[in-house]
Protein backbone atom coordinates (compact mmCIF):
# COMPACT_ATOMS: atom_id res chain seq x y z
CA UNK A 1 0.00 0.00 0.00
CA UNK A 2 1.13 3.66 -1.07
CA UNK A 3 1.63 6.26 1.40
CA UNK A 4 -0.24 9.05 1.19
CA UNK A 5 0.20 12.36 1.57
CA UNK A 6 -3.18 13.62 2.46
CA UNK A 7 -6.28 11.28 2.90
CA UNK A 8 -9.45 13.12 3.10
CA UNK A 9 -12.20 12.01 5.87
CA UNK A 10 -15.65 13.33 4.59
CA UNK A 11 -18.33 13.95 7.71
CA UNK A 12 -21.65 12.91 5.98
CA UNK A 13 -23.78 11.24 8.84
CA UNK A 14 -25.49 14.74 9.38
CA UNK A 15 -29.73 14.24 9.93
CA UNK A 16 -30.70 17.94 8.48
CA UNK A 17 -33.86 18.26 11.02
CA UNK A 18 -34.49 21.80 9.55
CA UNK A 19 -35.39 20.31 6.31
CA UNK A 20 -38.73 18.34 7.53
CA UNK A 21 -39.55 15.59 5.93
CA UNK A 22 -36.96 15.96 2.96
CA UNK A 23 -35.05 14.34 5.26
CA UNK A 24 -37.01 11.97 7.46
CA UNK A 25 -35.58 8.89 5.21
CA UNK A 26 -32.55 10.19 4.29
CA UNK A 27 -29.38 11.82 4.74
CA UNK A 28 -28.61 15.51 3.83
CA UNK A 29 -25.51 14.59 1.64
CA UNK A 30 -28.13 12.18 -0.17
CA UNK A 31 -30.65 15.16 -1.04
CA UNK A 32 -30.94 15.77 -4.52
CA UNK A 33 -29.72 18.89 -6.00
CA UNK A 34 -29.57 20.85 -8.86
CA UNK A 35 -31.92 18.67 -11.51
CA UNK A 36 -29.46 15.57 -11.51
CA UNK A 37 -27.03 15.38 -8.40
CA UNK A 38 -26.82 14.86 -4.82
CA UNK A 39 -26.05 17.36 -2.59
CA UNK A 40 -22.25 15.12 -1.26
CA UNK A 41 -21.61 15.40 -5.53
CA UNK A 42 -19.83 18.52 -4.91
CA UNK A 43 -17.51 17.51 -2.21
CA UNK A 44 -16.58 14.11 -4.20
CA UNK A 45 -16.19 16.01 -6.84
CA UNK A 46 -13.81 18.74 -5.31
CA UNK A 47 -11.79 16.16 -3.58
CA UNK A 48 -10.89 14.17 -6.71
CA UNK A 49 -10.07 17.48 -8.70
CA UNK A 50 -7.63 18.69 -6.15
CA UNK A 51 -6.02 15.27 -6.63
CA UNK A 52 -6.95 13.82 -3.37
CA UNK A 53 -7.60 10.53 -4.12
CA UNK A 54 -8.38 8.60 -0.75
CA UNK A 55 -11.68 9.53 0.96
CA UNK A 56 -13.32 8.28 4.05
CA UNK A 57 -17.19 8.58 3.97
CA UNK A 58 -18.41 8.71 7.59
CA UNK A 59 -22.14 7.62 7.52
CA UNK A 60 -24.38 7.67 10.46
CA UNK A 61 -28.57 9.08 9.92
CA UNK A 62 -30.44 6.89 7.02
CA UNK A 63 -27.08 5.46 5.21
CA UNK A 64 -28.52 2.71 3.18
CA UNK A 65 -29.32 5.27 0.15
CA UNK A 66 -26.09 7.45 0.63
CA UNK A 67 -24.36 3.70 0.70
CA UNK A 68 -25.78 2.49 -2.30
CA UNK A 69 -25.02 6.13 -3.87
CA UNK A 70 -21.39 6.32 -3.64
CA UNK A 71 -21.13 2.08 -4.15
CA UNK A 72 -17.40 1.96 -5.12
CA UNK A 73 -16.83 5.52 -5.98
CA UNK A 74 -16.49 4.86 -9.68
CA UNK A 75 -18.70 7.84 -10.99
CA UNK A 76 -15.90 10.35 -9.13
CA UNK A 77 -13.08 8.21 -10.58
CA UNK A 78 -12.29 6.76 -6.93
CA UNK A 79 -12.50 3.29 -7.52
CA UNK A 80 -8.66 2.73 -6.84
CA UNK A 81 -6.49 -0.11 -6.20
CA UNK A 82 -4.74 2.01 -3.92
CA UNK A 83 -6.95 4.53 -1.90
CA UNK A 84 -10.07 5.43 -3.45
CA UNK A 85 -13.92 5.79 -1.79
CA UNK A 86 -14.74 4.30 1.58
CA UNK A 87 -17.95 4.22 3.33
CA UNK A 88 -16.84 4.03 7.50
CA UNK A 89 -20.36 3.54 9.21
CA UNK A 90 -19.44 3.82 13.27
CA UNK A 91 -19.92 0.21 14.32
CA UNK A 92 -17.25 -0.90 11.73
CA UNK A 93 -13.96 0.27 13.59
CA UNK A 94 -15.65 1.40 17.37
CA UNK A 95 -14.63 -1.09 20.06
CA UNK A 96 -17.69 -0.86 21.93
CA UNK A 97 -19.94 -0.34 18.72
CA UNK A 98 -20.98 3.40 19.24
CA UNK A 99 -22.66 5.43 17.35
CA UNK A 100 -20.54 8.42 16.71
CA UNK A 101 -21.02 11.51 19.40
CA UNK A 102 -19.67 14.23 17.58
CA UNK A 103 -17.53 15.04 14.79
CA UNK A 104 -14.59 14.38 16.45
CA UNK A 105 -15.88 11.37 18.10
CA UNK A 106 -16.04 10.47 14.78
CA UNK A 107 -12.68 10.75 13.20
CA UNK A 108 -11.30 9.51 16.15
CA UNK A 109 -13.37 6.12 15.64
CA UNK A 110 -11.59 5.69 12.45
CA UNK A 111 -8.17 6.74 13.49
CA UNK A 112 -6.44 3.11 12.56
CA UNK A 113 -7.81 3.45 8.85
CA UNK A 114 -6.00 7.12 8.65
CA UNK A 115 -2.80 5.58 10.31
CA UNK A 116 -3.01 2.72 7.30
CA UNK A 117 -2.03 5.93 4.48
CA UNK A 118 0.57 6.89 7.00
CA UNK A 119 -0.34 10.54 6.11
CA UNK A 120 1.18 13.75 6.80
CA UNK A 121 -1.71 15.68 6.23
CA UNK A 122 -5.67 15.08 6.99
CA UNK A 123 -8.16 16.90 5.46
CA UNK A 124 -11.64 17.21 6.91
CA UNK A 125 -14.95 17.67 5.20
CA UNK A 126 -18.60 18.28 5.52
CA UNK A 127 -20.77 16.52 2.82
CA UNK A 128 -23.42 19.53 3.05
CA UNK A 129 -22.27 22.09 0.95
CA UNK A 130 -22.69 23.59 -2.28
CA UNK A 131 -19.49 25.25 -3.54
CA UNK A 132 -16.22 24.08 -5.90
CA UNK A 133 -13.02 24.60 -4.24
CA UNK A 134 -9.16 23.23 -4.70
CA UNK A 135 -8.13 21.87 -1.57
CA UNK A 136 -4.43 21.42 -3.11
CA UNK A 137 -4.03 25.51 -2.94
CA UNK A 138 -5.47 25.43 0.76
CA UNK A 139 -2.66 22.35 1.39
CA UNK A 140 -0.26 24.44 -0.21
CA UNK A 141 -1.14 27.66 2.39
CA UNK A 142 -1.14 25.26 5.09
CA UNK A 143 2.58 23.71 4.42
CA UNK A 144 3.70 27.74 3.59
CA UNK A 145 2.50 29.19 7.52
CA UNK A 146 4.18 25.28 9.03
CA UNK A 147 0.76 25.32 10.24
CA UNK A 148 -0.95 22.56 12.54
CA UNK A 149 -4.37 23.73 11.70
CA UNK A 150 -5.89 25.74 8.94
CA UNK A 151 -9.40 26.31 8.51
CA UNK A 152 -10.85 27.85 5.50
CA UNK A 153 -12.99 31.01 6.01
CA UNK A 154 -14.74 32.88 3.56
CA UNK A 155 -16.31 36.63 4.38
CA UNK A 156 -19.75 37.51 5.18
CA UNK A 157 -21.87 40.29 5.06
CA UNK A 158 -21.13 41.86 8.60
CA UNK A 159 -25.28 41.31 9.38
CA UNK A 160 -25.22 37.76 8.26
CA UNK A 161 -21.94 36.86 10.95
CA UNK A 162 -23.66 36.15 14.29
CA UNK A 163 -25.30 32.39 12.29
CA UNK A 164 -21.34 31.21 11.80
CA UNK A 165 -18.76 30.22 13.96
CA UNK A 166 -16.57 33.21 13.42
CA UNK A 167 -12.05 33.40 13.42
CA UNK A 168 -10.20 36.22 14.14
CA UNK A 169 -6.73 36.49 13.00
CA UNK A 170 -3.67 38.46 12.76
CA UNK A 171 -2.77 39.72 9.90
CA UNK A 172 -1.04 36.95 8.50
CA UNK A 173 -3.83 35.27 8.72
CA UNK A 174 -2.66 33.60 12.03
CA UNK A 175 -5.84 32.87 14.41
CA UNK A 176 -5.99 34.25 17.77
CA UNK A 177 -9.63 33.59 18.47
CA UNK A 178 -12.41 31.49 17.41
CA UNK A 179 -16.04 32.77 18.65
CA UNK A 180 -19.47 30.13 17.80
CA UNK A 181 -21.98 32.66 16.49
CA UNK A 182 -20.88 35.94 18.41
CA UNK A 183 -23.40 38.07 19.41
CA UNK A 184 -21.24 40.96 18.56
CA UNK A 185 -18.89 39.54 16.00
CA UNK A 186 -15.51 41.14 15.79
CA UNK A 187 -14.38 39.84 12.08
CA UNK A 188 -16.58 38.64 8.88
CA UNK A 189 -14.57 35.12 8.26
CA UNK A 190 -16.80 32.72 8.52
CA UNK A 191 -15.15 28.99 8.98
CA UNK A 192 -16.86 26.40 6.52
CA UNK A 193 -16.37 23.79 7.63
CA UNK A 194 -13.32 22.23 6.19
CA UNK A 195 -10.26 21.77 8.18
CA UNK A 196 -6.36 21.07 6.89
CA UNK A 197 -4.21 19.36 9.94
CA UNK A 198 -1.06 17.79 10.56
CA UNK A 199 -2.05 14.54 11.04
CA UNK A 200 0.09 13.65 14.01
CA UNK A 201 -1.04 16.86 15.62
CA UNK A 202 -4.44 15.94 15.40
CA UNK A 203 -4.69 12.25 16.58
CA UNK A 204 -2.97 13.71 19.87
CA UNK A 205 -5.67 15.88 20.45
CA UNK A 206 -8.61 13.69 18.91
CA UNK A 207 -6.93 10.88 22.04
CA UNK A 208 -7.11 13.99 24.65
CA UNK A 209 -10.69 14.84 23.33
CA UNK A 210 -11.55 11.67 23.85
CA UNK A 211 -10.02 10.70 27.16
CA UNK A 212 -12.20 13.98 28.47
CA UNK A 213 -15.73 12.70 29.47
CA UNK A 214 -16.76 16.21 29.49
CA UNK A 215 -16.29 16.92 26.26
CA UNK A 216 -18.89 16.90 23.53
CA UNK A 217 -16.54 15.52 21.18
CA UNK A 218 -16.68 18.47 18.57
CA UNK A 219 -14.35 20.10 16.07
CA UNK A 220 -16.10 23.54 16.72
CA UNK A 221 -16.62 23.32 20.41
CA UNK A 222 -13.39 21.27 21.52
CA UNK A 223 -10.87 20.55 19.12
CA UNK A 224 -10.21 23.93 17.64
CA UNK A 225 -10.46 25.84 20.76
CA UNK A 226 -8.04 22.97 22.58
CA UNK A 227 -5.21 24.21 19.98
CA UNK A 228 -5.84 27.56 20.54
CA UNK A 229 -5.62 27.21 24.33
CA UNK A 230 -2.52 25.43 23.71
CA UNK A 231 -0.88 27.83 21.14
CA UNK A 232 -0.70 25.94 18.40
CA UNK A 233 0.10 26.98 14.77
CA UNK A 234 -3.48 28.01 12.97
CA UNK A 235 -4.09 29.59 10.24
CA UNK A 236 -7.19 30.84 8.50
CA UNK A 237 -7.22 30.20 4.33
CA UNK A 238 -9.69 32.71 2.69
CA UNK A 239 -11.37 31.39 0.28
CA UNK A 240 -13.55 34.08 -2.49
CA UNK A 241 -15.87 31.52 -4.01
CA UNK A 242 -19.47 30.64 -4.44
CA UNK A 243 -20.13 28.74 -0.82
CA UNK A 244 -23.88 27.99 0.49
CA UNK A 245 -24.47 25.44 3.37
CA UNK A 246 -27.99 23.72 2.40
CA UNK A 247 -29.01 23.52 6.12
CA UNK A 248 -32.27 24.86 5.42
CA UNK A 249 -35.19 24.86 3.61
CA UNK A 250 -34.35 28.50 2.55
CA UNK A 251 -31.20 27.86 1.81
CA UNK A 252 -32.03 25.00 -0.02
CA UNK A 253 -34.35 26.62 -2.45
CA UNK A 254 -31.68 29.81 -2.68
CA UNK A 255 -28.90 27.22 -4.19
CA UNK A 256 -31.19 25.83 -6.69
CA UNK A 257 -32.51 28.95 -8.13
CA UNK A 258 -28.79 30.34 -7.99
CA UNK A 259 -28.15 27.91 -10.84
CA UNK A 260 -30.61 30.02 -13.02
CA UNK A 261 -28.67 33.15 -12.36
CA UNK A 262 -26.62 33.94 -15.34
CA UNK A 263 -24.63 36.37 -12.56
CA UNK A 264 -24.10 33.49 -10.38
CA UNK A 265 -20.30 32.84 -9.27
CA UNK A 266 -21.52 28.78 -9.62
CA UNK A 267 -21.01 27.30 -12.84
CA UNK A 268 -21.95 23.79 -13.56
CA UNK A 269 -21.33 23.72 -17.50
CA UNK A 270 -17.44 24.54 -16.10
CA UNK A 271 -15.65 21.95 -17.90
CA UNK A 272 -12.65 22.79 -15.96
CA UNK A 273 -13.97 21.80 -12.72
CA UNK A 274 -16.56 19.43 -13.49
CA UNK A 275 -19.16 17.99 -10.58
CA UNK A 276 -19.75 14.42 -11.30
CA UNK A 277 -22.99 12.19 -10.47
CA UNK A 278 -24.23 8.77 -10.56
CA UNK A 279 -27.29 8.43 -12.50
CA UNK A 280 -29.35 5.54 -13.82
CA UNK A 281 -29.46 5.62 -17.41
CA UNK A 282 -32.68 7.88 -18.44
CA UNK A 283 -34.25 8.21 -21.84
CA UNK A 284 -34.11 11.98 -22.75
CA UNK A 285 -36.61 14.57 -21.45
CA UNK A 286 -39.91 15.17 -23.81
CA UNK A 287 -40.92 18.70 -24.11
CA UNK A 288 -44.69 19.16 -25.59
CA UNK A 289 -45.63 21.43 -28.18
CA UNK A 290 -47.90 23.13 -26.43
CA UNK A 291 -45.35 23.68 -23.13
CA UNK A 292 -43.80 26.84 -22.20
CA UNK A 293 -40.60 26.63 -20.92
CA UNK A 294 -38.77 29.76 -19.35
CA UNK A 295 -35.53 29.83 -17.38
CA UNK A 296 -35.28 26.21 -16.13
CA UNK A 297 -33.28 23.48 -15.41
CA UNK A 298 -34.95 20.04 -16.95
CA UNK A 299 -33.05 16.35 -16.65
CA UNK A 300 -33.64 13.19 -18.29
CA UNK A 301 -36.65 10.90 -18.75
CA UNK A 302 -39.21 13.32 -18.15
CA UNK A 303 -42.66 14.81 -19.80
CA UNK A 304 -43.22 18.28 -19.77
CA UNK A 305 -46.68 19.72 -21.31
CA UNK A 306 -47.28 22.66 -19.04
CA UNK A 307 -45.48 26.09 -18.14
CA UNK A 308 -42.25 26.36 -16.47
CA UNK A 309 -40.69 28.79 -15.66
CA UNK A 310 -37.71 29.63 -13.29
CA UNK A 311 -37.58 26.13 -11.70
CA UNK A 312 -35.48 23.00 -11.48
CA UNK A 313 -37.01 19.83 -12.30
CA UNK A 314 -35.41 16.49 -11.91
CA UNK A 315 -35.20 13.20 -13.85
CA UNK A 316 -38.97 11.15 -14.41
CA UNK A 317 -41.15 14.29 -13.71
CA UNK A 318 -44.28 14.57 -15.81
CA UNK A 319 -45.80 18.09 -15.97
CA UNK A 320 -49.21 17.69 -17.39
CA UNK A 321 -50.62 20.88 -19.79
CA UNK A 322 -52.20 22.84 -17.48
CA UNK A 323 -49.83 22.70 -15.08
CA UNK A 324 -47.67 25.98 -13.60
CA UNK A 325 -44.08 25.28 -12.09
CA UNK A 326 -42.53 28.93 -11.22
CA UNK A 327 -39.77 29.47 -8.70
CA UNK A 328 -39.84 25.55 -7.25
CA UNK A 329 -37.60 22.78 -7.49
CA UNK A 330 -39.25 19.50 -8.01
CA UNK A 331 -37.38 16.32 -7.40
CA UNK A 332 -37.33 12.69 -9.21
CA UNK A 333 -40.55 11.36 -10.71
CA UNK A 334 -43.06 13.51 -9.27
CA UNK A 335 -46.13 14.06 -11.80
CA UNK A 336 -47.95 17.55 -11.61
CA UNK A 337 -51.36 16.95 -13.04
CA UNK A 338 -53.20 19.56 -14.71
CA UNK A 339 -54.48 22.72 -13.34
CA UNK A 340 -52.31 22.28 -10.71
CA UNK A 341 -49.62 25.65 -9.53
CA UNK A 342 -46.50 25.23 -8.07
CA UNK A 343 -44.75 28.70 -7.16
CA UNK A 344 -42.00 28.93 -4.19
CA UNK A 345 -42.40 25.39 -3.28
CA UNK A 346 -39.94 22.00 -3.08
CA UNK A 347 -41.40 19.43 -3.99
CA UNK A 348 -40.08 15.81 -2.57
CA UNK A 349 -39.45 12.72 -5.30
CA UNK A 350 -42.37 10.17 -6.38
CA UNK A 351 -45.26 12.91 -4.86
CA UNK A 352 -48.28 13.37 -6.83
CA UNK A 353 -49.90 16.96 -7.17
CA UNK A 354 -53.47 16.60 -8.57
CA UNK A 355 -55.57 18.52 -10.51
CA UNK A 356 -56.14 22.18 -9.21
CA UNK A 357 -53.94 21.70 -6.42
CA UNK A 358 -52.17 24.85 -5.01
CA UNK A 359 -49.23 24.81 -3.41
CA UNK A 360 -47.09 27.87 -2.73
CA UNK A 361 -47.95 31.20 -3.32
CA UNK A 362 -45.67 34.41 -5.20
CA UNK A 363 -43.08 36.24 -3.15
CA UNK A 364 -40.85 39.06 -4.14
CA UNK A 365 -38.79 39.04 -1.41
CA UNK A 366 -37.63 36.78 1.93
CA UNK A 367 -38.70 37.35 5.30
CA UNK A 368 -36.17 37.99 8.01
CA UNK A 369 -33.76 36.59 5.43
CA UNK A 370 -35.76 33.20 5.03
CA UNK A 371 -37.55 32.22 2.07
CA UNK A 372 -41.11 30.98 2.47
CA UNK A 373 -40.94 28.02 0.83
CA UNK A 374 -43.60 24.93 0.39
CA UNK A 375 -42.58 21.80 1.00
CA UNK A 376 -44.31 18.62 0.03
CA UNK A 377 -42.26 15.34 1.25
CA UNK A 378 -41.46 12.47 -1.18
CA UNK A 379 -44.49 10.33 -2.05
CA UNK A 380 -47.31 12.41 -0.71
CA UNK A 381 -50.25 12.41 -2.91
CA UNK A 382 -52.46 15.79 -2.40
CA UNK A 383 -55.94 16.08 -4.15
CA UNK A 384 -57.99 19.37 -4.98
CA UNK A 385 -59.12 21.35 -3.17
CA UNK A 386 -55.73 21.07 -1.40
CA UNK A 387 -54.16 24.43 -0.76
CA UNK A 388 -50.56 24.38 0.87
CA UNK A 389 -49.58 28.16 1.71
CA UNK A 390 -46.57 29.53 1.93
CA UNK A 391 -44.11 28.11 4.74
CA UNK A 392 -46.30 25.06 5.02
CA UNK A 393 -44.94 21.48 5.30
CA UNK A 394 -47.02 18.11 4.40
CA UNK A 395 -45.00 14.99 5.59
CA UNK A 396 -43.50 12.25 3.69
CA UNK A 397 -44.36 8.32 4.03
CA UNK A 398 -42.27 6.34 6.58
Amino acid sequence: MLRKECVAMLLAGGQGTRLGVLTQNVAKPAMPFGGKYRIIDFTLSNTINSGIDTIGVLTQYQPFELNQYIGNGQPWDLDRLNGGAFILPPYQKAKSGEWYKGTANAIYQNIDFVDKYQPEYVLILSGDHIYKMDYSKMLDFHKLMEADCTIAVIDVPIEEASRFGIMNTNADGRIYEFEEKPRIPKSTKASMGIYIFTWEKLKKYLIMDEEDHNSQNDFGKNIIPGMLRAGERMYAYEFSGYWKDVGTISSLWEANMDLLDPQSDINLANKEWKIYARNAAEPPHYIGNQAVIDNAIISEGGNIDGHIEKSVIFTGVTVDWGAIVRNSIVMPDTHIESGAIIDHAIIGWGARIGKNVVVGEPQKKPVNGEWQIAVVGPGVELEAPMKIKAGEMVGGKK
